[in-house]
């Protein structure tokens, strides 16, 4: 049974990938997933914030609206205190690089193509197989138009391609007004790759206190409908390799995902609450399923439900809405 795949030029023993997420804060979380059988590690994320707070793009972003009212100056927790700092992460890339011999993805997370730059390329130099950048960013201001964030986010990817060699992966959210043309803009800017989607973590509200308070909360299954659409959509359509991160979480989850196009499937939520031993669970329970409906590689599955089967995605969801809807006659 062939579980291997390729992602972004790489070659992956297994489409399961783990995404980035606290497990790979040391190096031990890192072989204890390439251990149990972890196709790659992305490592966590390295802000922008804990690199520059100088430049005047970050500096908009950080200060913008600051004297609306005392509290806002406490947005950001104090960075030098969060993770690790940036040369401590160069180090941690090092060290796994020296200890696994999986791919090992670096992380950049930011919104402005200011001082963060650099450190893409020093994340090349401490061996990073490849880069995804995890380009978080909420519009919140009316006069900011979706032209100006779709500006912002290319310029980062343009920007990060300038400087580096290997492959780069763009992981966003699924708020665009036109997910298809905007996956296109990316990998003309230089993105081999297109993880979606991002998780907007949402804030909850303390009543007692009166204040915002961040809340966490693990995906689940449910949430691999929506990448699970896209991808399928994407598929055959833009030239970059695509991969699903949120709701994965089982070993249907990931044969889904296959089938609707993406080259990996990303985990983090599934990992942290059931541990690590999950992945080798997983994989065997592919193989099983593979076995049983005569599958003898990944490659035969990946976007043999895709959305380019049909001549217009478009007219197919508005079938598929139909259906749905029609579907509740059966409740009543």
């Amino acid at each position: 049974m062939d579980l291997s795949t390729t992602y972004m030029g790489l070659n992956l023993r297994n489409p399961l990938v783990a995404s980035s997420s606290p497990l790979s804060y040391k190096v031990e979380g890192v072989c204890r997933m390439a251990e149990a059988g972890i196709g790659a590690v992305v490592m966590h994320s390295l802000f922008e914030e804990q690199i520059t707070t100088e430049s005047l793009a970050l500096d908009y972003f950080l200060t913008h609206g600051t004297d609306s009212y005392a509290e806002a100056l406490s947005y950001f927790p104090d960075l030098g205190d969060y993770n690790v700092g940036p040369d401590e992460y160069l180090n941690l890339i090092r060290k796994a690089k020296e200890s696994v011999d999986i791919p090992v993805i670096g992380s950049l997370n930011g919104v402005s193509s200011g001082g963060w730059v650099k450190y893409a390329r020093m994340i090349e130099e401490a061996g990073a197989d490849a880069l995804e950048l995890n380009v978080y960013y909420l519009p919140t201001n009316p006069e900011m138009t979706g032209a100006a964030v779709e500006q912002l986010t290319t310029d980062v990817v343009k920007a990060i391609r300038q400087e580096v060699k290997i492959p780069l992966a763009v992981k966003i959210g699924p708020f665009f007004s036109s997910i298809p043309n905007m996956a296109k803009q990316l990998a003309e800017a230089g993105a081999n790759a297109l993880v979606l989607f991002n998780r907007f973590y949402q804030p909850d509200i303390d009543i007692e206190n009166l204040e915002a308070v961040p809340h966490l909360v693990l995906s689940d299954s449910d949430e691999l409908r929506l990448p699970l659409r896209w991808v399928a959509i994407l598929y055959g359509r833009v030239p970059a390799d695509l991969a699903i991160t949120t709701g994965v979480h089982t070993y249907e989850d990931v044969l889904k995902g296959l089938m609707a196009g993406a080259k990996v499937t990303m985990m983090a939520s599934e990992l942290l609450e059931n541990g690590v031993e999950r992945v080798g669970q997983i994989l065997q329970e592919m193989q099983m399923w593979m076995e049983e409906h005569e599958y003898s590689s990944v490659q035969q599955m990946i976007g043999s439900v895709s959305h380019q089967k049909v001549a217009e995605p478009a007219a197919f969801e508005r079938a598929n809405y139909v259906k749905v809807l029609g579907s509740y006659k059966r409740m009543i």
